[in-house]
């Protein structure tokens, strides 16, 4: 297992796979982690740089876990396990990296002279809220840095778990400018068991963000991924838009199922033993690449906008950022931006 790119350190020593000074690993015997294996690691940074190339709308990432409990069989971010010698299948959903250090790592980081403040995005890769994130408590310190320092970010996330953080959340929103998103698909129940086995329920998730924003936290949706032949058909994303403008959600943004390599093996074993039947369609449809055809993509968005506006959900409404003085320490020296996605 390579774990040169995630230690604080290079060991001497080797313990077979393992950098015996950086990397703890742990099993716990109970039913909630259960056939989970974590590895403790010391990382050497924690924010990330985006590459140039990526579509996503921010250039910096924090992500205290790799591989992720949701289990979730379409997640892109299985390819990122093969860099550790990891399968992207079942060791993704049970061999979870643990950036012990994560809080610290970015306290430091955001005190540089080098940082600019920019935006930080959280939950991109793999999910901060996993059921790991109960035991390990990451967040809170993650979250208070950012506060401390006014520093802008957005989590996105299907755990229910970051309830567990609002007081935080509301306190860091008081002085720079913060977004939640949480992630939801679609609302059946039988598909939910099926594809995101580790997760909380839909209607758990929309609990939360009515929570979320009855507490002045305004909450998204990324109803994602909209799974084409399973999860697309019109009475199915009416009722997710539904239930999503029923939680009180400030947006919806609909997002169609991507299969990136890693994801896209796994995914498509899993077809082959739920719906047989479909893994032509599939094979046909993303015959392209990772993406659907941007015919689907624009008919599945013109329905779900056109499903938005009819249950009147808006757009979210940003609140101007404020600026708080922090203190600036001194450059670590040595520290190096890793890229995840």
């Amino acid at each position: 297992m390579r774990w040169d790119n995630l230690a604080e350190k290079r060991a001497e020593n080797r313990t077979g796979l393992f950098d015996a000074e950086s990397v703890t690993t742990r099993t716990f015997d109970t039913p909630e982690f259960r056939g989970v294996t974590f590895h403790e690691v010391r990382a050497r940074s924690i924010v990330n740089r985006v590459p140039g190339a990526s579509q996503m709308p921010f250039e910096w990432t924090v992500n205290p876990y790799r591989g992720c409990t949701h289990a979730c069989v379409y997640c892109f971010a299985r390819k990122t396990h093969s860099y550790l010698d990891l399968d992207t299948g079942l060791d993704f959903d049970s061999q979870i990296v643990v950036k012990i250090n994560a809080p610290e790592l970015l306290r430091s980081h955001l005190a540089s002279r080098r940082w600019q403040g920019a935006h930080i995005a959280m939950g991109t890769n793999v999910d901060c809220y996993q059921r790991a994130e109960g035991r390990y408590r990451l967040m809170p310190g993650i979250i208070a840095a950012l506060r401390d320092h006014a520093n802008p970010f957005s989590i996105l996330t299907k755990g229910t778990l970051i309830l567990r953080d609002l007081e935080l959340l509301r306190q860091a929103a008081e002085v720079t400018e913060v977004g939640v998103s949480v992630s939801t698909g679609f609302v059946d129940e039988e598909l939910w068991r099926t594809v995101e086995p580790g997760t909380p329920s839909p209607q758990r998730r929309l609990d939360a963000v009515r929570t979320l924003t009855d507490h002045g936290i305004g909450c998204g949706v990324l109803m994602a991924p909209v799974i084409p032949f399973i999860g697309d058909r019109p009475d199915q994303l009416r009722a997710t838009v539904r239930a999503i403008a029923a939680s009180g959600a400030t947006s919806v943004t609909p997002l169609v199922l991507h299969l990136r390599p890693g994801a896209r093996e796994w995914f498509m074993a899993w077809l082959g033993t739920h719906h047989p039947h479909l893994v032509r369609r599939f094979e046909r449809l993303y015959a392209e690449g990772a993406y659907a055809p941007k015919w689907y993509q624009r008919r599945i968005t013109g329905q779900v906008h056109a499903l938005a506006a009819e249950f009147g959900i808006g757009p979210s409404q940003r609140g101007v950022a404020r600026r708080v003085p922090s203190v600036r320490e001194p450059d670590l020296p040595g520290q190096t931006q890793l890229t995840l996605l």
